[in-house]
C-alpha cells in the first residue's frame, strides 16, 4: 500500500487532502500541531474507511519531527508521498512597510524553514520508494512575475511576509526538483486557488473538493509526468 505524510492536516485543505488520497487507497498520515484536532481527523477519515493516522507534527516545533519520521520509518520503511500544506499567514491586510520584523521570521519559520528541514530529513524514506512525490503547498502569492504584473488582480496589493515565503518555497521546489533528476522523485509547487477555509474565507470561490485537485494530481502523478514545476490544476504558472 502506498502512504502519504500531510502536514496541517487536520482541517481545510490538508483534511481533504488526506481524504482524496485515502480513497485512492492510500495510507495516510494526518500531520497536525493540535493533538485534538488530529485525533479527531483520525476518527472522522477511519470512519469513512480510509486507512489514516495521526502522528503530532508542528511545523513551528522541528523537534517534533524526528518522532514522525522515524514513527513512518518503522512501520512502512518507506515514504511515497509527502504534501507540504501547512502554512500561516500572519500579515493579511499588512502593508509591507509596517510588517514587523517578528511577523515576516515566524511565517518564514513555518512556511519555508520548517517545510525545507522536515523534506530534507524525510529524503531518504521518499527516496526508497519506487516513484516518491514531494508537492509543495504555494500560492500565487509567491510568483513573482505575477506579483509585479499590474494587470493581475492583486496587483496593488502584496503580502510580504506570505508571499516572499511561498517564493522561497517555490524556489526550493526549482532547486530541490534540479538536485533529484534522474531519480524516482517528482518535486512540484501546487497553488490550490481561492479557497473556502478558515484562512480563504467564506467569500472564496472554490469548494474545498476543487481546491485539493492540483496537490493530488501532483501526488499521484505517473512516471512521465512534470518535475520542478508550479501549477493551479494541471495548468503551468509562471514564477
Amino acid at each position: 500500500m502506498k502512504n502519504a505524510l500531510i502536514t496541517g492536516a487536520n482541517k481545510g485543505i490538508g483534511l481533504e487532502t488526506a481524504r482524496q488520497l485515502g480513497r485512492l487507497g492510500y495510507k495516510v498520515y494526518i500531520g497536525s500541531r493540535d493533538i485534538s484536532r488530529g485525533e479527531a481527523a483520525e476518527k472522522e477519515l477511519t470512519s469513512e474507511g480510509i486507512q489514516a493516522e495521526f502522528v503530532h507534527l508542528d511545523m513551528s516545533a522541528p523537534s517534533t519531527f524526528p518522532t514522525v519520521v522515524n514513527h513512518i520509518e518503522a512501520l512502512d520503511g518507506h515514504l511515497d508521498v509527502l504534501v507540504n500544506n501547512a502554512g500561516v499567514l500572519l500579515d493579511y491586510g499588512v502593508r509591507p512597510s509596517d510588517l514587523s520584523p517578528s511577523a515576516l521570521r515566524s511565517t518564514f519559520d513555518v512556511n519555508f524553514f520548517a517545510q525545507v528541514e522536515l523534506t530534507l530529513l524525510l529524503l531518504p524514506l521518499i527516496r526508497k520508494s519506487p516513484a516518491g512525490r514531494i508537492v509543495n503547498v504555494s500560492s500565487v502569492l509567491g510568483s513573482s512575475t505575477l506579483q509585479s504584473d499590474p494587470s493581475t488582480k492583486f496587483g496593488d496589493w502584496g503580502s510580504l511576509a506570505y508571499g516572499s515565503s511561498k517564493a522561497a518555497l517555490n524556489s526550493f521546489t526549482a532547486i530541490l526538483s534540479k538536485d533529484l533528476a534522474g531519480t524516482a522523485i517528482k518535486v512540484n509547487s501546487a497553488h490550490p486557488g481561492w479557497v473556502k477555509t478558515e484562512m480563504g474565507g467564506p467569500g472564496a470561490p472554490l469548494t474545498l473538493e476543487k481546491g485539493v485537485k492540483t496537490s493530488v494530481w501532483l501526488a499521484t502523478l505517473p512516471d512521465d509526468g512534470p518535475t520542478g514545476g508550479f501549477f493551479h490544476m494541471q495548468d503551468r504558472l509562471a514564477w
